[in-house]
């Protein structure tokens, strides 16, 4: 009997102790969502509709109507500028093996950016062999499966439960579709690298598989994944940051504050590589859309891109993680991926 007393009163405590928890959590909830800076409630509604796991919380607190209205107040502007080849030239890089690892700090996130002179050198890397596997692989691996120096993750892939296997949308390498499937992704875009080494950003919303086929082979893709454009209560994806030179106009924030992932051109034909952290690593929020443009505008981007972010995001070069997962069981390493941007050894 002494035995079962003290095991209830054990039982007891961690009920009272996950009870007071819930509580305190939904009532900080209630401060973010109802207090008095309109600015925390708008970055902690956006930040959370864009995890994978937690959109849930926001509902908990506030009405649809609500939510829609911060979104919409938050969120990218329409952007149809289509990419001018023209400004982009790769015919006389200065020093064809150059490549740099830069820091950088912003006030809510840090980042790393890699900087590629020769864009040839940038590619694709995949698990697929013929067919794609139920679970992927780390970032590392990828990186040195492929005898590359350096690699980001790459685009929109199945991620519940970690197991990582499974592109979304589109996956081109080396020229040849290994992935071609735009059934139910809303704002669906390829982002990648044509024949000619210019980086491409392509709306394929609302396109069917042959038609994709047929951009693929019109616009001579070498490497390329998909990311998806949507600002809803659901979700709060953007692609386009700066096409052109032209930087994209946004709402507030343009986004919630999350770990990213965002690839670069110069005009001289050198690809940047920038991933940032957030949700708590190294006690910082993330980056927000204009947080991403700011940075790829003061780097020289000509044109530049969003792509899969949040937990996936992730950097390796050199031999070791420069950015890591934000997971709390994978923080020294990254999720598993499907697809990775490599840059190739000299």
């Amino acid at each position: 009997m002494k035995i079962l007393k003290i095991v209830g009163k054990f039982f007891s405590f961690v009920g009272i102790f996950l009870l007071f928890l819930i509580v305190t959590i939904y009532g900080m909830g209630l401060i973010f969502c109802y207090g008095p800076s309109e600015h925390a409630r708008n970055l902690f509604v956006t930040t959370f509709l864009e995890t994978g796991q937690m959109k849930f919380v926001v509902g908990l607190l506030m009405s649809d109507e609500a939510v829609q209205e911060i979104v919409d107040s938050n969120s990218m502007e329409s952007f149809d500028e289509e990419i001018d080849n023209s400004l982009i030239s790769t015919e006389e890089i200065e020093d064809i093996n150059g490549i740099e690892l830069v820091e950088i700090n912003g006030g809510t996130f840090s980042a790393k950016m890699i900087i590629v002179n020769d864009p040839a050198r940038v590619k694709l890397a995949t698990i697929y062999d013929g067919s794609w596997k139920e679970y992927g692989i780390t970032l590392d691996k990828l990186v040195n499966d492929n005898d590359a120096f350096a690699g980001v993750n790459g685009g929109l892939y199945v991620s519940n439960g970690n197991k990582g296997g499974r592109p979304m949308g589109l996956v081109v390498r080396d020229g040849v579709i290994e992935h071609n499937n735009p059934s139910g992704i809303a704002g669906l875009h390829l982002v990648g690298f044509g024949e000619d080494n210019l980086l491409k950003v392509i709306d394929l919303s609302g396109k069917n598989k042959t038609e994709i086929e047929n951009i693929i082979k019109e616009e001579k893709i070498r490497d390329a994944v998909a990311f998806q454009e949507e600002a809803s209560d659901a979700n709060n994806h953007f692609v386009k940051l700066i096409i052109n030179g032209e930087s994209r106009s946004v709402n507030g924030s343009g986004s919630g504050a999350n770990p990213r992932t965002a690839i670069g051109q110069r005009s001289d034909g050198a690809v940047l590589l920038l991933v940032t952290d957030g949700r708590g690593a190294n006690g910082h929020l993330g980056a927000t859309a204009q947080d991403l443009i700011e940075v790829m505008e003061e780097y020289g981007a000509i044109n530049a891109a969003n792509i899969d972010g949040g937990s996936s995001s992730s950097m390796y070069y050199d031999g070791k993680y420069e950015m890591t997962s934000v997971t709390l069981y994978y923080s020294n390493s990254s999720w598993r991926l499907p697809t990775g941007f490599i840059v190739e050894k000299r």
